[in-house]
Formats: C-alpha cells, structure tokens, sequence
C-alpha cells in the first residue's frame, strides 16, 4: 500500500500537534517546513515528524495533504508560493489560521485547477507555545471548523474530515463567513476586552498603585488572554475587522444599557442582568474544548506544613503526570491554604484529581 504524504508547513504548537495525530496512522508520513532548522530539529527530536526541511518545493512535492500551520498572516504568502510550485495532481491544502474569509477566497483565486483547498481551524490551543507544547491529545474533544467553499469536491471534503479523525476532534463544517463571526464573538472580542480592561486599570495603577497589588487573583485570572501573543493577534483584528466592528458596536450599545440601568439605580434591572448572564453561562459545557484555551487548574486545600507542597508534586511526578505552573493562594500559619496547580491538558489534570482524592486531598475546580 503507498504511504499517504502529509506535509506540515510551520512545525510550532498547532502543526506538532497536527502532526503527531496524524503519525497515529502508521501509513502516513509527515514532512515538516520551517523556515528555522532549529524548529525543524526540535520537531525531529520530539517525533512530531519523520523528515523536515527548509525548502518549502521539498516539502509539499510529494505531498497527498498540505497543512498551512502558519501565522495568519503568513498563510497568503504561503498560498502564493504554492501556486508557483510543483504539487501532486488532487492535492489537498488545508489550513489552521483563526480567520477563514479572507484565506479561502484568496485561495480560491491564487491555487491551481489541479488543487483543492478547504479551509480549516482547530479550536484547541494551550498558553505554550512551540514543538515542545505539542501533543497528540491537543484537539481531543475539541471542535475542528471545515470551510469549505461552494463547489468544493464531496468526496475531497469527505477525505479530509476522515483523516481528521486521528485528531479525536469533532469535525464540523460551516461557511466562512459564519465562522468569523461566530469565533469574533466568544474568542477574538473578548481578547480585546480583556486587553483594554488591563490597560484600564494600569492607568488607574498610574496613579495609585494599589490597583496591581489588589488585581492579582479573581483579576489575573479573569484577563489571562492578555498575555497572548500582540503581533499575532493585530493580525487576527485586522483579518476579522467587519465583524469586529459590529460587536463592538454591540457590546457598546451593551454596556450603556448596564450603565443606565446604575444611573437610574434600578435594583430589578441590575439583578435581572447578571441573572440572564449567569443562566447562560451556567448552561455552557464544561469539559469542552472551545474558541478560548481553557484552564486545566484544580484547587487542593493543604496546611501550611514543611513539606507538602513538594509531597505533592512528587506523588505527580511519580506518576509522569506534567503540571505547567503552581501558586499558593491564602495561605497563612497553621491553617488551610490553597494550592493551584495548573496542567497540560484535560487529561492530565483529570488524572492528577483522581491521584490527589486517592491520597485523601479535598481537590476542586472553580
């Protein structure tokens, strides 16, 4: 049987995570580029693919399947490139860029008769980033967007979503611009939210630095995807713009309902706005992977004892199970305390709260 030939193009966390699924399947082999052979080399050593080079004609000459797992940005480049170069006649490109409108109708004009393309994102990411975040498990459970253009080949739609079964994602389907949308309400706005309040308060800070010192905690964590990445994220603004502008527009009309109903000081109003948004929150899936990275933390109340920390982290440990961060919460002489250990993936932390009630810990998750 001929091997199927998958090639990787941008070997960071999306596409060795991308990778490493695929290499489930032992008849398939993936080559990975980069434009950075130390990307490559740390790809290798880690199995999240079988051959890498930096020349991207090598890469995609005997490819079957062609994963576009570059930066936004980056991705109209490469679709340029590939028009120019030597491809496999039936070809599939794919893509795993966050934006879908305007990738699949500049690859619908730039790309060869000979190739198909259907635009894809994966809904799964982690506060890592690299090869060496990567993970087999990333997109298990998680929703894999297809966006396939009208017109596209069933049976190459088809395909594709059957070899994205080695992801263990749910693949899904929807047209571009309803995507956009859609991930511009519950992923890309609120990025812009959390990232103004911030700005906010270190204004406020500015002048009275109270605001940093009381903002850790509930405010840290509640503003985590500001810390994400601020070049990839103009780029995603930029891409995403028309639908942007209309949530903002939204959200502004929003808020000054809100903030009316505290100046007219109307308690029914008030009460009845967080009651509508706590119900719909409450009916939100909890274990499912969605447009935002979740939190793998869980809570372990412990005594402020020599030795318990590290008594933790070993009994972990011994069971090879990763942890990406801890903090201790509240803790203060000769009581209880709270731990937070933050983990890779919803697998490991589901195994270390089995492990942690085993040894009798009073474990939880907010």
């Amino acid at each position: 049987m001929k091997r199927t030939t998958i090639a990787v193009i941008g070997v960071g966390l999306v596409g060795g995570s991308i990778a490493l699924s695929l290499k489930r399947d032992p008849d398939i082999r993936i080559v990975g580029f980069d434009v950075r052979q130390d990307f490559l080399d740390k790809a290798l050593n880690t199995g999240a693919i079988h051959a890498g080079t930096t020349d991207l004609q090598t890469a995609v000459r005997e490819a079957n399947v062609i994963f576009l797992a570059a930066p936004v940005e980056q991705i109209y480049a490469i679709l340029e490139s590939l028009r120019t170069l030597d491809l496999q006649p039936g070809v599939i490109v794919t893509d795993a860029g966050s934006i879908k409108t305007g990738i699949v109708n500049h690859a619908i004009r730039v790309i060869p008769d000979h190739v198909t393309f259907i635009g894809g994102h994966p809904m799964a990411g982690s506060h890592k980033s690299g090869v060496e975040a990567a993970s087999d498990r990333l997109f298990e459970n998680a929703y894999y967007v297809l966006t396939p253009a009208p017109g596209t080949p069933e049976d190459k739609v088809e395909y594709l979503s059957e070899l994205l079964q080695l992801t263990r994602a749910k693949i899904v389907r929807m047209d571009a611009d309803t995507h956009d949308q859609v991930v511009g309400a519950v992923s890309h706005f609120p990025h812009i939210l959390a990232s103004a309040l911030v700005n906010l308060v270190a204004g406020y800070d500015d002048e009275n630095a109270w605001h940093a010192r009381l903002a850790a905690g509930g405010f840290r964590d509640i503003t985590r995807i500001a810390s994400s990445n601020p070049r990839m994220w103009r780029d995603i603004l930029l891409h995403n713009r028309e639908h942007l502008l209309q949530i903002g527009r939204d959200w502004s009309k929003a808020l000054e309902d809100v903030m009316k109903l505290v100046e007219e000081g109307n308690p029914d109003g008030i009460e009845q706005f967080f009651q509508s948004a706590r119900d719909f929150r409450d009916g939100l899936p909890e274990r499912k992977a969605g447009a935002l990275p979740p939190l793998y933390d869980l809570y372990i109340d412990i005594p402020d004892h020599p030795g318990e920390i590290g008594r933790i982290t070993t009994l972990l440990g011994a069971k090879q199970i990763n942890i990406t961060n801890l903090q201790i919460r509240e803790t203060r002489e000769d009581i209880y305390g709270a731990l937070r250990i933050t983990f890779q993936s919803q697998y490991e932390m589901e195994k270390g709260e089995e492990l942690l009630r085993y040894f009798e810990y009073n474990v939880y998750r907010r």
